[in-house]
């Protein structure tokens, strides 16, 4: 991420989402492209070979669709809530 808005100037040095977007997008995209193989192989009958290609580009299209989304709405909820690193002190 930059380091501020290049339009008003926020500051995004607090603005951490770490890996809380990685393991949202892993936990949808693993669902649905097991989901996905499943039915392609169980539903429709298709090869082995084929369900899993299929899953395969399926779950790397997902994952490159949702990751960036999924880490501006974290950031944007870090800085609706006035998000901050625990202290003990005021």
């Amino acid at each position: 991420m930059r380091s501020a808005c290049e339009t008003c100037g926020l500051d995004y040095a607090k603005a951490d989402s770490g890996d809380g977007p990685a393991v949202f997008v892993i936990f949808i995209v693993g669902f649905a492209a097991v989901a996905l193989a499943f039915m392609m192989r169980f539903v429709w009958f298709a090869p082995m070979a084929l369900a899993m290609a299929v899953s395969c580009l399926f779950a790397v299209a997902l994952i490159l669709l949702l990751l960036r989304p999924l880490k501006a709405t974290l950031v944007a909820l870090q800085y609706a809530h006035k998000a901050a690193e625990g202290r003990l002190e005021d």
